[in-house]
């Protein structure tokens, strides 16, 4: 069996990939909750937010403290500046070849009629029922 160990960048994707966590971050860019103000607006038990706030935590997108009887959570920007930074690099290759493709489809002459392939089928045949 082959074990497999994830990056701390695979854990921040896995992280956003779930719509719950990427509202919870959302929330906690404004200010920090405690678990259960942020379990209000969803229709899931607390537990569930508890976990969802666990896998986010894991990745380094939050850090939770106690304040008191309660645990505050709070968000931890540097990490999503590290994804940033990595999306940064593929966005810089994207756009060059969205350049070069613009580039080529400028120089391109326009051709007077469309391929065979593109062309519609006008002719329709009718059948007759007997």
């Amino acid at each position: 069996m082959v074990e497999y160990t994830a990056s701390p960048l695979d854990l921040v994707f896995h992280s956003l990939a779930d719509a719950t966590r990427r509202d919870i971050l959302r929330r906690l860019s404004r200010a920090e909750e405690t678990i259960g103000a942020l379990a209000m607006p969803y229709k899931m038990s607390l537990a569930a937010i508890a976990k969802h706030v666990g896998v986010l935590e894991k990745a380094g997108l939050v850090i939770k403290e106690r304040a008191g009887k309660e645990k505050v959570v709070r968000l931890v920007p540097a990490t999503l500046k590290a994804a940033e930074n990595h999306l940064s690099e593929y966005e810089k290759v994207w756009a060059a070849r969205y350049d070069a493709l613009e580039a080529l489809l400028a120089n391109d002459p326009q051709p007077e009629e469309k391929p065979k392939w593109l062309r519609s089928k006008s002719k329709s045949r009718k059948t007759r029922r007997t």
